[in-house]
């Protein structure tokens, strides 16, 4: 099937963010391996083995983490992509950089941070903003890495939660257009539910981010024992089949037929319809299980009352405070970012077991005898 597709962005295509600081003598790689690497260097990608992508603090070793789903992305883009003759360096590196910016405890952290950020009167977080703002602004102490635009872009655009009849580029898109929809994400609702990604790959890793977790979310459901095989909606069974190694096989299957020498990315009208349906039975089902709802809202408590409690040791500029102590390592220009926004990169950055950890040395007593 492989063929080369006239839209492939060349190595000279590629967008930087900014000129190099530096010429890099015998350097083998291509701009959009060194975005690669830069991102699997950052510390946000790191963390992501202790972050949640559904199901929270798994003791099961086979519960799907937010670095798992990450390489399923990676891995399902690199596929789609080099069968239809796209680039795929520059789907590795969108695809490892799409969630740096995920808060602890997947969208219920992220929920929580979006509703202390418009009841503090700063705005709106989504993931995918904060993603390409851990990369510019954030790692190593405020200096962030020079990432080209078409990978950003792609990290900016990648809502996996939207599903689209047809997935085709903005080829249009300038940087600064990205910039202002950047913009946007932080300062409008919902702002980041229209956007458009500026290259046919940033599409790939988008359909990719659905095709990774929508099988995986159920077989992990059944794991855990809300969901079995029998409860599927028996349209979705004829279609796609009852479990996740089917699913993903014939949603890349299909999606690569369908888009084969085309300028879009599209899947057959029967099986988008499967997948719409599956889509809605996952959120109904299993997003908001009563059981996980119910856990949900205490962790969603927990990250809202540490929230309250960083924004007051900042404000009170308390020296002894960790947060206090984040802020001052950052670079001089990071120093006037408004407290609201300190306390959620700060919060964001965070794995879920730290988060928990913090929350009990903020919140409960010291046991009697401990030391003090």
């Amino acid at each position: 099937m492989k063929a080369m597709n006239k839209d492939n962005p060349k190595y000279n295509d590629c967008i930087e963010r900014e000129s190099q600081l530096y010429e890099r003598k015998g350097d083998f790689r291509t701009p959009f391996m060194r975005d690669y690497n830069r991102i699997i260097f950052t510390t946000a990608y790191r963390r992501l083995k202790h972050k949640t992508q559904v199901f929270f603090a798994p003791d099961n070793d086979h519960i799907c983490t937010r670095a798992e789903h990450v390489n399923l992305v990676e891995s399902i883009s690199y596929t789609i992509a080099y069968q239809l003759g796209l680039n795929t360096e520059l789907t590795r590196a969108i695809s490892a950089g799409h969630d740096l910016g995920h808060a602890p405890y997947g969208h219920v952290g992220e929920r929580a941070l979006n509703e202390k950020l418009q009841e503090k009167g700063f705005g709106y977080f989504c993931h995918n903003a904060n993603s390409v703002r851990n990369i510019l602004y954030l790692e190593r102490n405020g200096k962030g890495y020079n990432v080209s635009l078409q990978v950003l872009d792609a990290i900016l655009c990648h809502n996996g939660e939207m599903l689209s009849k047809k997935y085709e580029p903005d080829r249009k898109k300038t940087k600064e257009q990205f910039l202002q929809e950047y913009h946007d994400c932080w300062h409008k609702e919902n702002a980041s539910l229209e956007l458009k990604p500026m290259t046919l790959e940033g599409c790939v890793v988008r359909i990719s981010d659905v095709i990774s977790y929508i099988g995986k979310d159920i077989e992990d459901a059944m794991s855990v024992g809300i969901l079995q095989k029998k409860d599927l909606p028996e349209n979705v069974v004829k279609v796609l089949g009852d479990n996740n190694k089917s699913i993903m096989n014939k949603l890349i299957g299909d999606l690569m037929i369908h888009s084969y020498q085309k300028p879009y990315l599209r899947f057959s009208h029967e099986v988008f319809e499967a997948l719409s349906s599956l889509l809605s039975f996952l959120g109904e089902k299993v997003h908001h299980h009563p059981v996980l709802e119910k856990e949900n809202a205490k962790l969603s408590r927990m990250v809202k009352e540490l929230f309250d409690v960083y924004l007051e040791e900042l404000e009170n500029n308390d020296q002894d405070s960790n947060i206090v102590k984040f802020k001052n390592k950052m670079v001089e220009n990071y120093q006037n970012m408004p407290n609201p926004l300190i306390v959620s990169d700060y919060l964001s950055m965070m794995t879920d077991t730290y988060v928990l950890n913090d929350y009990e040395r903020k919140f409960l007593p010291i046991l009697h005898g401990e030391k003090l």
